[in-house]
């Protein structure tokens, strides 16, 4: 996206409208999806336990409905996660942002991160679904992280995502820009955690990310009316 074309209308195309927070209240989901339909966000990013009720808000409208996987932490079994993802496409969701075996990786189990992969990307294809795969950079180093990225294209995952939110910290610009450089062009970047102003998302497109996970979008839409943008 040329940064030239960055009004509000651009942006808000970006973001997945986000609430992954343990003690969200159903008036807490209500109000990000009424927030997701008035500015038009890509998406409005859901527990899996408040799918069936965004679905419900959602409708047939434009902006879609996604969920998390093996959230946070990622180590859960991957018949667990296949499951997962069947029941969240069965409740709507449309795009489905899974963690990595994280634990597997950092025991250099690749043999298991790449058949999880295997099965749960397929799970999710053949349902003609969208996943995203969750790295959570900040515990890995730059050479899994490459790694990871060679297993996407591999695996045709449609996004590489930087993080849960819940790690140490988020995405950063030097991450972004590792991931680029590694991921065929047909895989995009999600990156998420720690976004919340407009210089910084802007930081991340530029960087080479497609689409941002942010709780603030719309304190971001509110800051580029003052800007002037």
């Amino acid at each position: 996206m040329n940064h030239q074309s960055w009004d509000q209308k651009a942006i808000a195309s970006t973001i997945d409208h986000t609430i992954l927070k343990p003690d969200a209240t159903v008036i807490d989901l209500k109000n990000l999806c009424d927030e997701a339909l008035e500015h038009q966000f890509a998406t409005a990013c859901v527990p899996p336990y408040y799918l069936d009720t965004c679905y419900k808000l959602l409708g047939d409208s434009a902006v879609g409905l996604s969920t998390v996987i093996g959230f946070p932490l990622g180590y859960q079994h991957i018949a667990a996660k296949v499951e997962e993802c069947k029941k969240a496409i069965e409740s709507g969701a449309e795009e489905l942002d899974v963690v990595v075996n994280i634990a597997a990786v950092k025991s250099e189990d690749w043999a298991t991160v790449e058949s999880e992969l295997d099965m749960i990307s397929t799970s999710i294809r053949m349902r003609g679904k969208i996943m995203k795969l969750i790295f959570e950079t900040c515990y890995l180093t730059n050479d899994e992280i490459i790694k990871l990225c060679t297993l996407c294209n591999l695996f045709y995952i449609d996004y590489a995502k930087t993080s849960t939110g819940f790690g140490t910290h988020g995405a950063t610009v030097a991450h972004i820009k590792l991931m680029r450089a590694r991921l065929d062009p047909n895989v995009k970047i999600k990156a998420s955690g720690g976004i919340r102003d407009y210089d910084t998302i802007t930081q991340m497109l530029k960087a080479g990310a497609d689409r941002i996970g942010t709780s603030s979008g719309v304190v971001i839409l509110k800051e580029m009316s003052e800007l002037g943008y």
